[in-house]
């Protein structure tokens, strides 16, 4: 018998305002939702598109024009030298060819005790006298020894004067005129070039900071100096120098073993492909694999500890605190400490319940979300091309970032040498005026009588202009069009990847009417259509992401402020914006893919995005967090599947193959490459299936708006979706219903 067709109902007004779930049932609801009343000739993503947000999109031009003209400018005045060699205090470079510095590539500096900041050093800021050397001091000396034992010999004053001013040759000229003049060194002591800077050489005796075996010396005015104050003065020098041989090392290491770290990079690619495509035939048995290969790990990894806990809990030296051992390169120290496989077995007892609770609690959202992964996986698998166009996102990302950094080096470096004049009368009244060294000799200034024995010396590097005045600004604009340019590319990846997906799901009949080449035709409409509307919405999140940034400068200038209210409002907005930037990033992304299906500006799509995700909060609170995770747990699975065979082939645990593993310094160098390395990999992957997850999900929602399923309003979803969600063609009120029961919060 066949069927009769169903009618349409006469309320049709009555019937647009009921929801599927019974979220909204008021005359209000229907006026948010009049924009997605049924269209019967709705096919997806519209081709018919208008330029969106134009004045915006004028403005990113116009600033990218400008930032270009900035690195131009930038390039014109700056000189990375001036960062990456030291400056003595006449404004050469030391070590520079055809100068008198050419074979002198070492910075000594005067009065080290006055450097009291390890960055003053390293940034040429010092203030003190700075010469070029051509090599460290070697032993404790002060000026007043000298002239004593020059007395008996000539040749304590020719070691001596060569860490003093150039030309100056006169060793009986008065201590306290010396100093006065700057003309040599108060004192000097056993250093070794570091940076190419001459630093205290400090060595540890039995706990004891010395230096050339001892503890204190005089200076040149016979004052007792300690080794501490030197120790002070170039604080964290020496972590410094281990930190450069410790980087010499892992340098050799990666030099060993850059091809099997490759090999390893290559099957966490594969096994991710391998992964996603698995996926689309077995969705459901392989997430639930790995969802129960995870606790499995999790459980031997608890075991694992607990049985190293109970091993060393009676071995001496085992109870030390983590933090009195400190930063140590050997992994295995801390594998000694009891402390350390206690905060494991927390951590990992930690994860394993929150997963247990999660799927005891949410175990029928956890099946939605496989269908919704399964129908991702299907998406993916029609069009593949998807999966690499991240790779165009990197390219783009690494071209923003090389030109900020090349930017802000030369912003940094195009200060002017400045030369001040230095008198030792105070009544001079040119002093500290700018002068030049090449005709000071023959001005006015140096044949004065209140400004006789005046020097022009170089002060610092800036410059008297507009240009060299905003520096500061110029610094952070480049910061903020960068962060704008860096938000506009992931946004562009983000709206490109949403079109090529909503393609897919509005499509009737899949894959016959899902249109040729879906990623380039995204791509081309959101770069013709709708750069605009993705500069707005990267202008957002970048300010917020710039005040942050600031936010977090000004926390670190008041740490050492002993005031808790100003750090407790300093917190509270540092939550704050760091809350509002998570807000904008996730209406940023639904709002493009908006944008990508409808063809609107920023803000009305925004608000519609917002009002769609509202009228189905259960749904977005509980399948969107459940969805997420699944994917974390497979990239965990992949990288940590990955780094264990890494770690079974570094440290020579594979029978097969010990002959081919390379000599290390540290074995955990390339290992933690190749676990970061799998892991990154494997969300890039994952942040297109992610995408095509959400997209699917708002478009299955505004599916459940638009259509009710019967004959003239068919879902357009695809038939497995529309069974495994429990969804039938009938009239809406049965539809709403059923979905209602389906997605009713589990308790």
């Amino acid at each position: 018998m066949a069927r009769p067709l169903v009618a349409p109902r006469p309320e049709a007004k009555e019937h647009s305002e009921e929801k599927p779930g019974g979220y909204l049932k008021n005359p209000q609801a229907s006026a948010q939702r009049e924009p997605h009343k049924f269209d019967p000739s709705f096919r997806g993503p519209v081709r018919r598109r208008s330029c969106t947000d134009i004045l915006c999109c004028l403005i990113f031009i116009i600033v990218i024009l400008s930032y270009v003209a900035l690195g131009i400018v930038a390039w014109l005045h700056g000189d990375p030298r001036k960062v990456l060699h030291p400056t003595d205090s006449y404004g050469q470079f030391c070590g520079q060819k055809g100068t008198s510095n050419a074979k002198k590539p070492i910075l000594f500096y005067f009065n080290i005790l006055k450097c009291a900041n390890p960055a003053i050093l390293i940034n040429l800021q010092c203030p003190t006298t700075q010469m070029c050397v051509s090599k460290c001091p070697d032993k404790f000396a002060t000026y007043t020894e000298m002239q004593l034992q020059h007395k008996l010999s000539k040749s304590y004053w020719e070691y001596y004067r060569q860490f003093c001013k150039p030309g100056f040759n006169n060793p009986d000229k008065p201590v306290s005129q010396v100093l006065r003049d700057e003309d040599c060194p108060s004192m000097i002591v056993p250093s070794r070039p570091f940076l190419q800077r001459c630093l205290p050489d400090f060595i540890t005796h039995n706990g004891t900071v010395t230096v050339a075996n001892r503890t204190s010396f005089k200076d040149a005015l016979e004052m007792a100096r300690s080794v501490t104050e030197l120790q002070h003065a170039a604080k964290g020098i020496t972590g410094l120098v281990d930190t450069k041989e410790l980087g010499m090392k892992i340098v050799e290491d990666y030099a060993n073993s850059w091809a099997w770290i490759l090999i390893g990079l290559l099957i966490s690619m594969a096994v991710s492909l391998l992964f996603i495509l698995l996926l689309r035939f077995t969705a459901g048995l392989l997430l639930w694999t790995t969802i129960i290969t995870v606790i499995l790990l999790l459980a031997y990894g608890m075991w694992f500890c607990s049985v190293e806990l109970s091993r060393l809990r009676h071995r001496p030296g085992s109870d030390v605190a983590i933090v009195e051992v400190g930063l140590q390169t050997d992994l295995q120290v801390y594998l000694q400490l009891t402390q350390t496989w206690v905060i494991l077995l927390a951590s990992l007892g930690v994860t394993e319940a929150s997963i247990l609770l999660m799927l005891i609690f949410l175990r029928r959202r956890v099946r939605v979300a496989i269908a919704m992964l399964r129908e991702a996986s299907k998406a993916i698998g029609h069009i593949m091309s998807t999966l690499f166009f991240p790779v165009i996102t990197f390219l783009l990302l690494t071209v923003c970032f090389s030109y900020w950094a090349v930017t802000a080096v030369y912003l940094a470096s195009s200060g002017e040498a400045v030369y001040k004049v230095m008198s030792p009368d105070v009544s001079c009244s040119h002093a500290n005026s700018t002068c030049n060294p090449e005709t000071f000799n023959r001005s006015n200034i140096s044949k004065s009588a209140l400004c006789l024995g005046s020097q022009c010396l170089f002060a610092f590097y800036g410059g008297e202009t507009s240009y060299h005045h905003y520096l500061f600004l110029l610094q952070l604009s480049n910061l903020m069009v960068f962060l704008w340019l860096v938000n506009f590319s992931l946004a562009l990846e983000q709206c490109t990847l949403a079109g090529t997906f909503a393609s897919y799901y509005w499509a009737r009949r899949k894959p016959q009417d899902i249109p040729p080449c879906p990623l380039f035709s995204a791509f081309s409409r959101a770069i013709r259509y709708h750069t605009g509307s993705l500069a707005f919405g990267a202008l957002i999140l970048s300010v917020a992401q710039l005040v942050r940034i600031i936010l977090e400068y000004l926390e670190q200038k008041l740490r050492g402020v002993d005031n808790s209210l100003s750090r407790f409002m300093m917190h509270c907005l540092q939550c704050c914006f760091w809350c509002l930037e998570k807000f904008i990033r996730y209406m940023n992304r639904n709002a493009y893919i908006m944008v990508a299906i409808y063809g609107k500006n920023f803000c009305t799509s925004a608000r519609e995005a917002f009002f769609l995700l509202m009228r189905n909060v259960v749904r977005v609170a509980v399948l969107d967090r459940v969805t997420d995770f699944l994917l974390f747990l497979g990239k965990v699975l992949i990288a940590g599947g990955v780094g264990a065979i890494a770690y079974l082939f570094f440290t020579r645990k594979i029978p097969v193959i010990q002959e081919e593993v390379p000599n290390l310094n540290y074995y955990w160098v390339p290992l933690l490459t190749v676990v970061i390395g799998a892991y990154l990999i494997a969300h890039g992957f994952f942040s297109v299936y992610a995408m095509c997850v959400d997209t699917l999900f708002l478009c299955f929602c505004d599916d459940l708006e638009r259509h009710d399923g019967s004959s003239e309003k068919p879902f357009l979803m695809s038939p497995e979706l529309h069974r495994i969600l429990g969804k039938s063609k009938s009239p809406m009120t049965k539809t709403q219903y059923s979905v209602q029961l389906e997605l009713q919060p589990a308790y």
